[in-house]
């Protein structure tokens, strides 16, 4: 089955809030070799001005999966797993995300293009905080392998 066309433009339900915890954030920056002391020291973060430690700028992509895993899962959406490489990844950022945020995503299709068997599906989640407030949106690109 191919991709559908239709997703373009679908919009999805807000995910449950993730509360971005101090010791995520520092797996997470060892993960990525991220060596900022803003990152592991909640003192240097906060002499920096941060109420805690500061999430690399990847770290977004921990909350975006919840978005991404609806997008997968849906029905019509002709999606196989099995086929799809990561072809892009970007943010735009508002403000840097740490430890104690309450983050909610909610992810829009922004585009879905056929190029021959292949489909390319551009898919942005913007993600608030518990105000409601921007703080980042993290932009994929799914490239969707067809079948000869």
């Amino acid at each position: 089955m191919p991709v559908n066309p239709q997703l373009q433009g679908r919009v999805f339900p807000p995910t449950t809030p993730y509360l971005v915890g101090r010791e995520k954030v520092r797996e997470f920056a060892r993960a990525v070799f991220a060596t900022s002391s803003l990152n592991h020291d909640p003192d240097a973060a906060s002499a920096a001005g941060y109420r805690d430690v500061v999430a690399p700028p990847t770290f977004a992509v921990v909350v975006q999966e919840a978005t991404l895993a609806q997008l997968l899962a849906e029905p019509d959406a002709g999606i196989d797993f099995s086929r799809v490489v990561h072809g892009e990844q970007r943010f735009s950022y508002s403000r840097p995300i740490v430890a104690g945020d309450e983050l909610t995503a909610t992810l829009s299709v922004t585009s879905v293009k056929t190029l021959g068997v292949n489909a390319m599906v551009t898919a942005e989640s913007a993600i608030t905080d518990v105000d409601g407030d921007h703080v980042v949106t993290a932009t994929s690109v799914l490239v969707v392998r067809g079948e000869e």
